[in-house]
């Protein structure tokens, strides 16, 4: 039976917190690859506030090159609609079929809303979950919060602490100020280069 790590998200831009709780939760995990799925229309966010899906396609690329176990999928930029987790676990169960074991890797703010989520009781049928500990937010009462059955489908994966945010590194450039060594250096190269997030190139 074989593993697989999905981890989903906006990677507006994809940063440096994202590649390290992919890596862990691979090795932890023995997950045979880990596919980051970029969304197309995020659920939760207006369009206009999200950058263009294909330059986040394209960071995606660039921060994972060179890391055999790491892919990228666009199966939710070229669906049409709203980016849902479940629509997506479906494709890649459809995909794989029945000897693969599905983990959907996502960070302790956004599996402590899962109930909000589409479908969330049949989303926990079809995989595990891997919450990803994060600075602020405490896991510690996920059964009492979210109660048995949907505590019952998650890891938590406890990561070194790096508080580190897409929202962050996007107001910081807008600021000025700058945000080298939260993304990787090819990231950090592309964002300069077609200044996705300011008017002006930070140094």
């Amino acid at each position: 039976m074989k593993r697989v790590g999905i981890m989903g998200g906006t990677f507006d831009p994809i940063h440096l917190a994202h590649l390290l709780a992919a890596e862990e939760a691979r090795f932890r995990f023995n997950l045979d690859k880990v596919i980051f799925v970029p969304c197309g229309v995020p659920v939760h966010k207006k369009p206009y506030e999200v950058t263009h899906a294909e330059h986040r396609y394209v960071m995606v690329l660039l921060a994972i090159a060179g890391n055999p176990y790491f892919e990228v999928s666009r199966i939710e930029i070229e669906r049409q609609g709203p980016s849902y987790a479940i629509d997506t676990v479906r494709a890649f169960k459809q995909l794989y079929g029945d000897g693969v074991t599905l983990y959907f890797i996502t960070g302790a703010d956004a599996v402590l809303e899962i109930l909000t989520w589409k479908d969330a009781d049949k989303l926990v049928e079809l995989c595990r979950f891997i919450a990803v500990t994060r600075p602020g937010y405490d896991l510690s009462r996920l059964r009492e919060k979210l109660g048995e059955r949907y505590a019952n489908a998650i890891d938590v994966l406890p990561i070194p602490g790096m508080d580190i945010s897409s929202t962050g590194i996007r107001q910081r450039a807008r600021n000025g100020e700058p945000i080298r060594y939260m993304v990787p250096e090819a990231v950090y190269d592309y964002i300069m280069r077609h200044r996705l997030y300011s008017d002006k190139a930070v140094k």
